[in-house]
Order: structure tokens, then sequence, then C-alpha cells
């Protein structure tokens, strides 16, 4: 609905995002990262956003849904990694660390409709998706090597589930718990 109304999604994504404005007591004012100026302009008017928290001052914020699931910011500079809560962020965030979280309660998509290398195959001229940036297209190595979701990589944990038709398998790496 966004293209609709803006135009392609290529045209209309900047990767220099910036972080929030301050103010004199040293907290975030709300709304003002040009993160979340882009969100607020090109996705919320789509979705049912009940909430909306800044999470620091370089950005990143977090917007929660009428359905209970969430959607944060990973990176303070722009809107290309995204993390899905689809149960209860705070809940999830408490019982592991920010990156502890990811294929356990959260789980990590790539946003970049413009980039056009190999590294995003998976993501060129496409809308969120689960993070493939690099991948080398082989299932195996979501499970073992360098972008495998049971090692120190969870951001590629998203695509198992999608490649399976957004079903966690019977060999995922991870119990999903909140």
């Amino acid at each position: 609905m966004a293209e609709k109304d803006y135009g392609d999604k290529k045209d209309w994504y900047d990767i220099s995002l910036s972080g929030s404005e301050i103010d004199s007591d040293g907290n975030i004012v709300a709304g003002t990262s040009n993160q979340e100026k882009w969100f607020n302009k090109y996705l919320a008017p789509y979705m049912k956003v009940v909430k909306t928290k800044s999470l620091r001052d370089d950005g990143r914020f977090i917007v929660y849904f009428a359905d209970g699931s969430a959607l944060s910011s990973s990176r303070g500079d722009h809107m290309q990694d995204l993390i899905f809560y689809p149960g209860d962020p705070d809940r999830c965030l408490k019982k592991y660390s920010r990156f502890g979280a990811l294929g356990k309660c959260a789980f990590m998509f790539f946003y970049s409709p413009n980039c056009n290398s190999y590294n995003c195959a998976y993501h060129y001229n496409k809308g969120p998706e689960p993070y493939k940036y690099a991948w080398d297209g082989n299932i195996k190595s979501l499970y073992k090597g360098l972008y495998s979701c049971g090692n120190s990589n969870s951001h590629y944990c998203t695509a198992i589930i999608q490649l399976n038709g957004w079903k966690i398998p019977d060999d995922y790496p991870y119990k999903v718990s909140y």
C-alpha cells in the first residue's frame, strides 16, 4: 500500500539515517530520529501500531502492534536490520540479551530493496525479508557453517523458518520460548 501511495520502495529507502534528538535533560525526543520518521511515513499508516518506544539515543526504537507482536530497528543508523518479536518483546528481552534472543523469541529481517550486489540477491527489490545477506543459497549452510543459525550468527534463523513454510522445523537449532 505504501508503494501505491509513495512509488517504488527503492526510491524512498535511505540507508543514511541518523539518531534521535535529545532534550536538555538528556531524554530522547520521541519521533525525532530519521528512522522513526521514515517508519511513521512509509509503514505505520498501514499497520495497527499501539505504542512506540525509543530504545536509545542512537535512533533505535520499537513499535508494539495490536496483536501483541512488535518490531524494532536493530541498529541506530538505518532501517535495514529489523527485529520482529511475535510475542511480548519485553519478556523476550528480559529472558535473553538483545542478540541472544535471535532465533528464540526474536527474528531478524533485512530490508534493502535498492541493494543490487551479489550479497543482496535475496533482498533486491523486495520488502523486509528473512535475513539472508550474503547467504550462498544452500539450506544446509543455515544449520552449519558461516551462516549457521545455531552458531554465533542467529540472524539467519528466520530464513530456516521461511524455507519451511513459516513453520519451525523439527531440526530447528533452538527452542522457541518466552
